[in-house]
């Protein structure tokens, strides 16, 4: 017997040409935050099977407005066919390890990084809640990383200049684990984005713990 039933998700998916049920979760947070703006440079992390990227690429406008997608995945994908185009890129790295400078170089303009940073990275589920929260944490915590230039845990030193991934004004949507290693994401991004909320996607099914940390507006003055 098949583990999930096909459901309405599942069935839009394939009627509208998406390769998985989870673009429906990022149309919803589109619906609801409008944070994908035509010409913007947008970074997937986590982006297998590449719906994630089919919805960013359809938000991105005409063509000759510009903009790129950018997909980084430990699994090597190819690019699904379906509504996406030249300004959709897809690697295979691991993000945990990869170097900012990479990313950056893969933006139209690399001062300008990214206007969107998207986290749909989820660890391989144990069975053992603590543990799969902890590691969605983590995965977590490196895209923040990546998006503000230093990790939560680290002391932030204002001597620094520090940049980071994601432009001043840029959003940030990262999915978690709902549990206690999730809990305190919300306050410490309040300190660098003027709105932080929480959303669970109705395409989410109803047994995942699966939560969105969606953060708008990175301040400029990073303190």
């Amino acid at each position: 017997m098949a583990s999930h039933v096909p459901d309405f998700f599942y069935k839009e998916a394939l009627r509208l040409r998406y390769v998985a049920r989870s673009a429906f979760k990022l149309v919803e947070i589109q619906e609801k935050h409008r944070i994908l703006k035509p010409g913007a440079a947008i970074l997937d992390l986590g982006c297998a099977p590449g719906a994630w990227l089919q919805v960013a690429c359809q938000n991105l406008g005409t063509r000759d407005q510009g903009g790129v997608v950018v997909g980084v995945d430990t699994k090597k994908i190819n690019v699904p066919g379906d509504h996406t185009d030249h300004r959709v890129k897809a690697i295979a790295a691991d993000v945990m390890k990869i170097k900012p400078e990479t990313l950056a170089a893969m933006t139209p303009e690399v001062k300008i990084t990214y206007n969107v940073i998207l986290s749909d990275m989820c660890p391989s589920v144990s069975g053992i809640g603590f543990k799969d929260a902890t590691l969605s944490a983590e995965l977590g915590s490196r895209a923040l990383e990546l998006a503000l230039g230093f990790h939560p845990d680290d002391e932030r030193d204002s001597t620094k200049k520090v940049n980071g991934l994601l432009v001043p004004s840029g959003s940030l949507v990262i999915k978690l684990l709902e549990g206690e290693e999730s809990q305190g994401f919300p306050d410490y991004c309040n300190k660098y984005f003027r709105s932080v909320s929480w959303l669970r996607p109705k395409a989410s099914r109803s047994t995942s713990r699966e939560i969105y940390l969606i953060a708008k507006g990175r301040n400029r003055c990073q303190t």
